[in-house]
């Protein structure tokens, strides 16, 4: 039976042969798959914390990869692994190791130099690794624990609480993130800065 391509709205669609790196393959709906991937991120969670991280580990292309295999190692075989297709968000895939260098340098000066404030050091990375868009799933869950991770372990903040709410599923807080995005695209970070935090 297997996966279907179907994905909603805000979704990015998998290509066959993404689907077929699905480990376990019983897995027939969406919200199945998005059970499995939740479990593996919570496990990922609980692996940062109480665990320091120093900036210039985590603002690495070896880190960011890492998150995403921890977060994803147990439900796709690609976890960790930069996309080898172009999708409807993001650069093209043999952009992607360029886009994140840069991305990596900018916040690397944002935070030497205090460009701005922890809180937006982190919403501006997460906007812009979603931009890029590296891996083929999960950019979003993946880029909101690397936010999480650089407000807390490197500026010693409390995490985002991104509108407290499964961003996965329809609602009013999946728009609200949304919206967010797309004025952040505009170069508005405000929105997405007060959603992150409410």
């Amino acid at each position: 039976m297997g996966l279907d391509a179907n994905f909603q709205y805000g979704q990015t669609p998998l290509d066959e042969e993404e689907i077929q790196g699905l480990l376990l393959p019983t897995i027939a709906t969406h919200g199945e798959l998005d059970e499995f991937e939740q479990q593996n991120i919570e496990q990922a969670v609980l692996w940062t914390m109480g665990r320091a991280f120093k900036s210039k580990v985590v603002f690495s292309e070896d880190f960011v990869r890492m998150i995403h295999k921890r977060m994803f190692k147990n439900v796709w075989a690609w976890a960790g692994e930069f996309r080898k297709t172009n999708k409807n968000i993001g650069v093209d895939y043999w952009q992607i190791p360029v886009e994140l260098r840069s991305l990596l340098e900018d916040v690397k000066y944002w935070y030497e130099h205090h460009t701005f404030s922890p809180d937006e050091i982190a919403i501006r990375f997460k906007h812009r690794i979603v931009c890029i868009h590296c891996f083929a799933n999960g950019n979003g869950r993946h880029s909101r624990l690397i936010a999480d991770i650089i407000v807390e372990k490197i500026y010693n903040e409390p995490v985002f609480t991104w509108g407290s709410a499964k961003l996965l599923k329809k609602g009013e807080a999946r728009l609200l993130y949304l919206q967010a995005l797309k004025e952040a695209d505009k170069g508005d970070y405000s929105l997405l800065l007060a959603f992150a935090r409410s």
